[in-house]
C-alpha cells in the first residue's frame, strides 16, 4: 500500500488512549488503593477490565471501513496495530499487578520477588488472524471490543498464574479462589470455589467473551488472611506462641509456690 495509514492512526489512538487512562476516576481510584496498601487481586481484575474498555472504546472510534483500504483490515495494518496497543494494556496491567503482588508478598512476610509472566503474543496473532479473514471490516469490528477486554482481563490471570506456581515451587500451599461476578453461566458457576493449589481444575484460569470472574489466592501451608485488617495469620505460629505463654505462666506459678 502507498499510503501507511498506521503511523497516523497509532499517533491518534495512543494520544486519546493515554489522556483518557490518565483522566479515568476508576484507575485513580485503584491507585489509590495500591498507595493505601489495601489493594488486591479483585482490584487488579477491574483495573484491567477498565483498561481494557477505555483499549476497545478508542480503538472502536478510530479504525473505521471508511479509513481502511476498500474497507477491508490488512494483515500489516492489524498486525502493527494491536501489537502495539495491546503490548502497552499488558505494561500498564502487568505494573499494576506485580505491585500488588509485591505488596502481598511483603504482607505475608514472604521474601519472594513477584513474577512477570511474558506477553501472550498468540492471543494478539490470534485476535489479528481473525481480523483479516473478514473482507469487510464492518462484519467483524467486533473483535475490538471484547475480545480486548478479554485480553487485558487475561494479563491477570497470567501475573496470577506465574506467581502461585512459583510459590508453589517454593514451598507454599497456594489457596486459589474463582468467584462469579454477576449472572454467571454454568460452566462459570461449575468453576466457582476455592482450591488447594495441587487440587485446582484444569480450567481454573479460563475465561470465554464477557466473563467477568475474578481469580485470587492466598499463601497455603497454614497462612490466611483476615478479610478486615488484610494482615496475614498463621495460626500454628500463633498457636506455638501461645503454648510458650502458658508453659511460661505455668513455670512462674510453680517456681513462686516452691
Amino acid at each position: 500500500m502507498d499510503n501507511d495509514i498506521v503511523p497516523g492512526l497509532l499517533a491518534t489512538i495512543n494520544k486519546e488512549f493515554d489522556q483518557r487512562t490518565i483522566e479515568n476516576a476508576k484507575l485513580k481510584s485503584a491507585l489509590q488503593l495500591l498507595k493505601r496498601k489495601r489493594a488486591t487481586y479483585r482490584d487488579v481484575n477491574d483495573y484491567a477490565v477498565e483498561v481494557g474498555q477505555i483499549l476497545a472504546d478508542v480503538l472502536g472510534t478510530n479504525v473505521t471501513a471508511e479509513l481502511l483500504p476498500d474497507g477491508h483490515m490488512y494483515f500489516n495494518i492489524a498486525d502493527r496495530v494491536l501489537n502495539e496497543t495491546l503490548k502497552k494494556n499488558y505494561d500498564l496491567i502487568t505494573g499494576y499487578a506485580i505491585d500488588v503482588q509485591t505488596q502481598l508478598n511483603r504482607e505475608a512476610g514472604l521474601r519472594l520477588k513477584a513474577q512477570v509472566p511474558e506477553l501472550n503474543r498468540d492471543r494478539i496473532v490470534g485476535i489479528v488472524n481473525r481480523l483479516v479473514s473478514e473482507p469487510e471490516f464492518d462484519k467483524i469490528k467486533w473483535l475490538l471490543n471484547e475480545p480486548i477486554v478479554t485480553f487485558s482481563q487475561s494479563i491477570v490471570d497470567d501475573v496470577l498464574q506465574r506467581n502461585v506456581e512459583f510459590q508453589a515451587k517454593s514451598g507454599l500451599r497456594p489457596k486459589i479462589t474463582r468467584r462469579v461476578v454477576g449472572k454467571a453461566c454454568k460452566w462459570c458457576s461449575n468453576l466457582a470455589g476455592s482450591y488447594d493449589y495441587f487440587d485446582k481444575p484444569e480450567e481454573i484460569y479460563q475465561r470465554h467473551e464477557r466473563c467477568r470472574c475474578t481469580v485470587e489466592y492466598h499463601p497455603g501451608s497454614g497462612r490466611r488472611q483476615d478479610v478486615w485488617s488484610k494482615k496475614w495469620i498463621d495460626p500454628q505460629r500463633d498457636a506455638k506462641i501461645e503454648t510458650r505463654k502458658q508453659l511460661n505462666i505455668k513455670k512462674n506459678t510453680l517456681a513462686l509456690n516452691a
